[in-house]
């Protein structure tokens, strides 16, 4: 076994411009030098200071001002996922514009002078949605996925096929910013341990890519992982956070690489944070300890994250025993979600200064905010109510219930509808065993609501109606696992559902289109205006209320300069923070504000602000409109402030300075650790 050397290595100059840099292709070379320790660029030793930004997580708009923070941080490279289902959200369907043009995002990378560390997959975890594979593949209910399972390796090779030859232009040796591509990711970690699916991963890599390009793997400092995640071909890398002792890490690389360049993959600035818990927070001064000493090593570094950024739309993920991740991914970085500079950008581009050369010139300030105040909502329509409008081809009809891969509907919301085979004048138990609801369900009957059965919390509740009385369930995907064994997470209602011991069956089931339908209809639905409206739980002794949308308007002011502004969305008034003693009980009597919420069309995510611990959700100023008034439309699932016969409206507030640490009861419970007793969440 080697031992890691100190070799001394020197900061390249600046990439050539794009123009000069193709026209020399043939003589730019990028590999590994196992006789020095190190990276050869161009022939020379190089070590590379890199940060990690998703371009999924930022919009293209805000593309540019991140990657110029970082530039001028000092870091010469930026670290990216490709997430394979935020390209082909559907089979054969590739998504390659917009804030999915990953090759636009590299190039600006390029013309900035960063080189670029792909991670192509096609697994990512990354509290992406499903480690960033499809949910469509699991249409094979048996598919072993990460494995050289014939369908998988199908889907995967045809992806390839298209993501590959994107990036082979980009390449370092082709002229373009790309100076490694990794191989799958920590791949170590998961229980497969498929060599024959490495290796073809390695074949079809070097097909598209040609024989030069530099590959490698990322697994976590531990030997285990790195026996199962790396194979002779492969740059085998590790990684891990501030705290670690950074000798016995890369003694680890070293059982796998005896020599060549040090590296540390994923150094942690931050951590992730789920619903339910407290804001994850890691201590400036470690990181910057760390770092120090990791640059002393004369190690190549990738800071994960630098920005986070956001989980809009529905693209969180989760982790098991199963918890969901929230909107926002602001890590704790050196660059907040809203790509604020931070107390821990400057002092880690101090510690970066003094061994690498540092840009000079001012650094890009902090994007300007506004609090533009608050906006009355006003109800439309009940999902019911809106079921013609929310699943325009129908309802699909089945004896027992589909998952939402058999009704082809990825994400978002999908209604299950029955009717009661019996009398139920008395509290009679409804129950999903095995966890069967996933992972969400808004329950009610007759239109009046029952409560809430969520997965592996709340598996029974007690309900009442008449025999031949309309059983809804709208159940809410509310992100897959995207780390471990189980992220073959199937959504919707998993297994059958019992009244008392009845299986209940001949189900209609209607999956809800909800974002043509923000996007069409806005306005065009009819409201009901304030007070008692059609649908309301009038009836019910339950404080819920119908999954209902609302929405309202609000104006740019006029005479304002550089408006709009970015600016974070909050619900003031549609909050109830609970006591510990009944958030640890968790029943059915546990209810708070929850959903989602939209700016003219644009997803901004899930709120959820009595479970916490992100209050506000991130607006960027690129989807607000100066020329005619912005439309906010929610859909608020549990319990609405302005409904129960109130006739106040629906407030939210639009405000100047983020929350996404809030102290609530929730958070002073001890939190379970991730990783173990996952059989719970086995689908």
């Amino acid at each position: 076994m080697g031992t890691p050397g100190l070799v001394p290595l020197l900061l390249a100059p600046l990439l050539l411009g794009p123009a000069s840099a193709w026209r020399n292709a043939s003589q730019r070379t990028f590999e590994v030098s196992y006789g020095r320790d190190c990276f050869l660029k161009d022939g020379q030793p190089f070590r590379y200071v890199s940060g990690s930004m998703h371009y999924s997580r930022v919009p293209r708009f805000y593309w540019k001002d991140r990657l110029l923070k970082m530039k001028m941080a000092g870091l010469n490279a930026v670290q990216t996922y490709v997430p394979w289902n935020f390209h082909e959200p559907r089979p054969g369907q590739y998504q390659f514009s917009g804030d999915q043009d990953v090759e636009h995002f590299l190039q600006l990378a390029h013309e900035m002078g960063l080189l670029v560390i792909l991670r192509a997959g096609p697994y990512i975890c990354a509290e992406w949605d499903m480690g960033g594979l499809p949910a469509w593949l699991l249409e094979k209910e048996t598919i072993v996925l990460r494995s050289s399972d014939p369908d998988y390796l199908a889907a995967v090779d045809k992806w390839l096929g298209v993501l590959l030859p994107k990036m082979k232009p980009l390449l370092y040796q082709n002229g373009g910013p790309i100076i490694t591509v990794q191989v799958e990711n920590e791949y170590g970690s998961y229980f497969t341990c498929d060599f024959d699916y490495l290796r073809f991963l390695q074949k079809r890599f070097h097909y598209h890519l040609g024989d030069e390009v530099l590959l490698f793997t990322t697994d976590g400092a531990q030997e285990k992982y790195l026996q199962c995640g790396s194979l002779q071909g492969l740059y085998a890398t590790v990684d891990f956070g501030p705290g670690v002792n950074i000798t016995a890490a890369f003694l680890l690389q070293r059982k796998s690489e005896p020599r060549g360049p040090l590296v540390n993959s994923e150094f942690y600035t931050g951590w992730l944070d789920h619903w339910g818990h407290p804001h994850s927070t890691v201590k400036t001064e470690a990181v910057t300890s760390s770092l120090g000493d990791l640059l002393a090593w004369g190690a190549n570094v990738n800071l994960y994250m630098f920005i986070g950024g956001t989980n809009f739309a529905y693209w969180n993920g989760a982790n098991t025993p199963y918890a969901a991740q929230p909107t926002s991914y602001d890590y704790d970085a050196p660059l907040s979600e809203a790509g604020d500079l931070t107390e821990k950008y400057f002092a880690v581009r101090d510690i970066i200064r003094k061994f690498e050369k540092v840009p000079e010139g001012p650094i890009p300030p902090s994007t300007p905010k506004y609090a533009y105040g608050k906006v009355a909502l006003k109800k439309l329509k009940t999902v019911e109510e809106a079921l013609d409008i929310l699943c325009p081809s129908g309802p699909i009809k089945s004896l027992y219930p589909l998952t939402f891969v058999q009704v082809k509907q990825y994400f978002g919301f999908v209604l299950y509808r029955t009717t009661l085979p019996r009398d139920c004048s008395d509290p009679t138990a409804l129950s999903a065993p095995l966890g069967g609801v996933h992972d969400r369900a808004y329950v009610s009957v007759d239109r009046v609501p029952q409560g809430v059965l969520e997965r592996n919390k709340v598996l029974t509740l007690n309900i009442t109606g008449k025999a031949g009385a309309t059983l809804d369930l709208l159940v809410e995907n509310m992100g897959r696992v995207n780390y471990g064994r189980f992220n073959n997470d199937f959504k919707g209602l998993v297994s059958n559902l019992t009244l008392d011991c009845d299986i209940l069956t001949n189900w209609t089931i209607f999956p809800l289109n909800t974002e043509d339908a923000v996007l069409s209809h806005l306005g065009g639905w009819g409201g009901h205006g304030g007070g008692r409206h059609v649908g309301s739980y009038a009836h019910s002794s339950s404080s819920y209320t119908l999954p209902a949308f609302y929405v309202g308007n609000f104006s740019i002011p006029s005479g304002i300069p550089q408006l709009p502004q970015d600016t974070f969305i909050q619900f003031p008034g549609w909050t109830k923070v609970w006591s510990a003693k009944q958030l640890l009980l968790l029943t059915e009597t546990v209810r708070s504000v929850q959903g989602q919420v939209w700016i003219n069309g644009f997803n901004l995510g899930r709120y959820w602000p009595a479970r916490g611990p992100q209050v506000t959700l991130f607006v960027p100023q690129h989807i607000l409109l100066t020329s005619s008034p912005n439309t906010v439309t929610v859909l608020e699932l549990e319990r609405a402030a302005c409904d129960g016969g109130s006739l106040a409206p629906c407030v939210v507030e639009l405000v100047d300075k983020p929350v996404i640490n809030a102290t609530l009861a929730f958070d002073r419970l001890p939190a379970q650790p991730f990783g173990h007793a996952a059989a719970l969440d086995q689908a």
